[in-house]
Order: structure tokens, then sequence, then C-alpha cells
């Protein structure tokens, strides 16, 4: 009679841990795996491209772009982004309806327009660092100051995917003025970024550039194409703007 009192706690005690093994709130084997993946939402086209110019203000490089002005043969651009931040971009045709060719430099000193054809090549210096409307061919704005309204998000600005221009590669965006905006910051157009950074193309009013050569190594800074004197800048027209009010 004894050892069948004994033996009671012991049943009960194996029917206990049974009955909880039985009830484990476990999920069965593979349960996890019957769930549908949640994949990150994918980056509207503002983030996108706020992205591809973040990345493209540290590219420094040399290289070459085929150049489509709205009137004349194209020609061939070549931009200098140098490692101090300094730069140059070279126009042909730049100057007096393409009679000259020009260059156009920022440094720390200031920003240049450089007569590089002709007998007496010069560099003159644009007051206030900033190139007035008739004097400026515009093709240097993508590569210099248009990169950081393109970053914020706060410029008034609309943009969207669009097709690549032909030539370019990696991933392109209509950028447009919102209807709200007085002037927009930079010119509407198409704006084309490799994944790298790299400008692949652009089309905007000034006219349409394709990347056209290898990037090259980026030299520690640039040198303007000729000494710097005193005189009045080139207009992009063969005839001289009008002074009067």
């Amino acid at each position: 009679m004894r050892r069948l009192k004994a033996s009671i706690p012991v049943l009960v005690l194996g029917a206990f841990l049974t009955s909880g093994c039985g009830n484990s709130s476990a999920p069965p084997a593979g349960a996890a795996s019957d769930r549908p993946s949640q994949s990150a939402a994918p980056l509207d086209a503002r983030t996108q491209l706020a992205g591809l110019v973040a990345t493209a203000k540290d590219r420094r490089f040399s290289a070459g772009y085929t150049f489509h002005p709205p009137a004349g043969a194209a020609r061939t651009v070549t931009v200098i982004l140098a490692a101090d931040g300094s730069w140059r971009v070279e126009v042909p045709g730049g100057a007096l309806s393409g009679q000259v060719n020009v260059a156009l430099a920022g440094n720390r000193n200031g920003l240049f327009q450089c007569r590089t054809s002709g007998a007496n090549p010069t560099c003159l210096k644009a007051s206030d660092g900033v190139l007035p409307a008739w004097a400026d061919p515009q093709v240097q704005h993508p590569f210099v100051d248009w990169l950081d309204p393109l970053t914020d998000r706060q410029s008034a600005l609309s943009i969207a995917p669009a097709p690549l221009l032909a030539g370019s590669r990696g991933a392109c965006f209509s950028v447009e003025a919102n209807s709200a905006a007085l002037a927009a910051p930079v010119d509407p157009g198409v704006y084309c970024y490799d994944v790298d950074g790299t400008l692949t193309g652009v089309k905007a009013g000034f006219g349409t550039l394709v990347l056209a050569t290898a990037l090259s190594p980026a030299p520690p800074a640039i040198e303007l194409s000729a000494p710097v004197a005193a005189g009045p800048l080139l207009p992009t027209a063969e005839t001289a703007p009008s002074t009067s009010p």
C-alpha cells in the first residue's frame, strides 16, 4: 500500500509536464517563413535626386562633355573639378556668339572669365563673384552652384523621374519650379546622375550636356588659363549689352 501511494505524485507530475508541453505557445516550425517579407518603401524622386547630388558635391575629376547649344554646332566642354574645391569649365565659342573661346574658373580669389582664343588671352574677374546674365553661358552651374538647391528639400522645386537623355546613364529627373516660386533656383530641365554622383547629362535652357569621355583624376588645384587683367567681361552674344537704363 505504501508503494502505491508513493507512485501517485510521480504520475501526477508526469501528466502535468505532458500537458504543459502539449499547450506550448511556441509557433510551429516554418511559421516565420509563412509571413510576407516587409521591404523598405522606395524613395521618392526628390530624395533620390538629393542623395545623388549630395554625392556629386564630393566628386573631383576632369572630363569632357558634348555640348549642344540652342543654336550652333555641337562642341566639347571640358570640366575640371579640382581636389581643393576650385574648378574650371572650358567653353569653346562661349562668347560673342561663338567667335571667342572662354573658360570660366572659380577659386578662393573669386570668379573669372578667361578669354582663351585670339592674340591676347586674359582673365577678367567678375565683381561680387557673379557673372551678369549677358556674360554667363551657364554651362558651369550644374557642376557648381546648382548643387545646393538640388539637395535642399525646402527649395521651390518639383521633381519627378524622367527618361534617360540620349547618351547618359544612371537615373534622370525632371526638375521644374513650383507654381509658388517667383524664380527657380536652378534652370528647369532634366538632370541625370550615375550612382557614384557623376553628372552624366543635363538638358536645360542653355542647351544639353552629355558626358562624352572617361573621368580623369582631378588636379590638386586649377590654374587660370591666362593672366588676370582689367577690362569688361565678354558678352555671350555678339552685340554688347546696352548700358542705358
